[in-house]
């Protein structure tokens, strides 16, 4: 299971990152503001890593935002794209959001397990 969830996070790694890189035109468009698409995105991103990396959680986080920040900054030589401010602070605050998601249902369901074992 962790090997699948490894070879997810780092597939939706690359396919944000083409995203975030590549042409405009074929990155996928929702309903969602330009804002909610990147938070919905890095969100998906941080929760996958942080479950597919539960020992090493900290540390993830921490090469996520530096992550982010150099696709933002590598966004000032990709042809029609454009590097901002909020859009790595919408993205880093997002893929936080996602480890805290992933830390806190690790959280859950450690205390699920404990309450069973407690009734049994």
């Amino acid at each position: 299971m962790t090997t699948i969830l490894r070879l997810f996070a780092w597939l939706l790694a690359a396919a944000v990152t083409f995203a975030t890189l590549g042409p405009a035109f074929m990155r996928p468009h929702s309903n969602l503001s330009q804002d909610g698409e990147h938070a919905l995105a890095f969100v998906l991103v941080g929760l996958a890593f942080g479950l597919a990396y539960p020992q090493h959680r900290l540390p993830a986080v921490g090469i996520s935002v530096v992550a982010i920040g150099l696709l933002e900054i590598l966004q000032l030589w990709a042809p029609g794209r454009h590097a901002r401010l909020e859009d790595f602070v919408v993205d880093a605050l997002a893929a936080c959001v996602g480890f805290a998601i992933a830390a806190g249902s690790d959280w859950m369901v450690a205390r699920w397990r404990e309450s069973d074992q407690r009734a049994s």
